[in-house]
């Protein structure tokens, strides 16, 4: 069980990650660097943006799930 945890752990951390680098950019930051000042068709729709950020929130949530899951069982040893 530890070890599933651990796996969805490490895929969920990889995953959000980039989603997190996926979102559209507001200014001059990170996601200008790879990319995200240009402008382009579909970065600006925002249907992609909202499953995007569905995505990302459903990630968050499976990324804790996990963190929470794999903390139970060390402090009670389930």
């Amino acid at each position: 069980m530890t070890l599933a945890l651990q796996i969805i752990l490490v895929i969920a951390s990889l995953l959000m990650s980039i989603f997190v680098l996926l979102h559209k950019g507001k200014g001059g930051g990170l996601s200008s660097l790879f990319g995200g000042g240009v402008q382009s068709n579909l970065s600006g729709s925002t249907v992609v943006e909202k499953n995007l950020d569905r995505y990302t929130l459903v990630m968050v949530i499976i990324w804790l799930a996990c963190i929470v899951g794999l903390n139970l069982i060390q402090a009670y040893g389930v």
